[in-house]
């Protein structure tokens, strides 16, 4: 049976939770065999992530494939999962995550449509909820007043995005062979990759179509995650490091025509230049501050118009005072947003 949709599960010692994630999306498929699930084990030796990987393939052999690979990172997991994929759309699910029962039945319903009505739609948008663990709440992004609701459209379309309602990866569903045309170029080993996987593709999808419903459900809230706080104070090189693949990938304002696109695009990228800042001055490395300074330096060179937008729009600004006390502004800046929108 062909494929409608491939659903990617990286998983790196990931025993402990990623049968929920797998479940979820056999019970809310109905456990349909136009729908594949690859599994990437990704170099796990801690636990019996790589059996269970393989446990889950035999008892489902028509709908789940295990794939083993040497340890590459989440970047390398996501793209195995994607060359892999023998959907006619491709969607990522991390191992701690799950979808709802009703909004993939919602999903696989509008796909099974755009295949039998010949539409070319390259990328469905979805809502995401956070899960927080901690507290039990929860809290939904949505696209209701940004995007066009159950019709495809183009970029053209799309109205203004809140810094809280990004296109994240949890809410983006690709048309495979458009995802693999974008050859997206993911660093071995880092984290926050799904920024590349979020904004590189972007320009070669040219219809869309927004289902206004709650499907991916994004737990958060675990110590060792990677969004976790000091985590990812530890790991701001990592950052520092999808940055630059970002501004590598386009000059923005030569490469990409239409005009909402691209004004969307430099917002998100400027938030990514925006936590590179907060999260270099909440860094303990004494090189951060000279390593934040190159980053721009660099952005500078390679597209001065990127740079100007990125670095001394309000955001940019505020996020890079000057000094002991501008460091201290941004630091209780960033702490407020944090606990307002609780993205970790």
């Amino acid at each position: 049976m062909e494929k409608t949709i491939t659903f990617g599960i990286p998983c790196y010692n990931a025993a402990a939770y990623m049968d929920k994630c797998i479940t979820s999306i056999l019970e809310g498929s109905g456990y349909a065999e136009d729908v594949e699930i690859v599994i990437v084990d990704d170099g796990s030796t801690k636990d019996d992530t790589p059996q269970k990987a393989d446990d889950w393939a035999k008892r489902y052999p028509n709908i789940i494939r295990a794939v083993h690979q040497e340890n590459g990172g989440h970047g390398k997991a996501v793209m195995a999962a994607v060359g892999a994929a023998q959907g006619a759309y491709f969607k990522n699910i991390d191992s701690d995550d799950w979808f709802d029962a009703e909004a993939l039945q919602r999903l696989l319903t509008t796909l099974r449509r755009f295949d039998e009505l010949g539409d070319n739609v390259d990328l469905v948008i979805t809502n995401y909820v956070y899960e927080h663990v901690e507290d039990g709440t929860q809290n939904v992004v949505d696209y209701r007043h940004v995007l066009p609701v159950g019709r495809v459209f183009t970029w053209g379309e799309i109205g203004h995005f809140k810094k809280t309602q990004y296109l994240l990866m949890h809410a983006l569903t690709y048309r495979t062979k458009t995802l693999r045309a974008a050859n997206l170029q993911m660093p071995a080993h880092t984290f926050y990759v799904d920024n590349i996987y979020a904004y590189v593709p972007f320009p070669r999808c040219h219809n869309l179509y927004y289902l206004d419903v709650d499907l991916y459900r994004y737990f958060i809230g675990r110590e060792d995650q990677s969004v976790n706080d000091a985590v990812l104070t530890s790991r701001v090189d990592h950052y520092w490091r999808v940055a630059r693949v970002m501004w590598e990938a386009y000059h923005l304002y030569d490469d990409v025509q239409p005009r909402k696109l691209r004004e969307y695009m430099m917002s998100y990228f400027t938030i990514i230049m925006a936590i590179c800042s907060v999260f270099s001055k909440k860094s303990d490395r004494p090189d951060a501050e000279e390593q934040l300074q190159k980053l721009w330096d660099d952005l500078k060179a390679y597209d001065p118009k990127m740079y100007r937008r990125a670095r001394h729009g309000v955001v940019g600004i505020a996020t890079n005072l000057p000094g002991l006390v501008g460091k201290d502004i941004t630091l209780w800046g960033y702490r407020v947003a944090q606990k307002h929108v609780k993205f970790n």
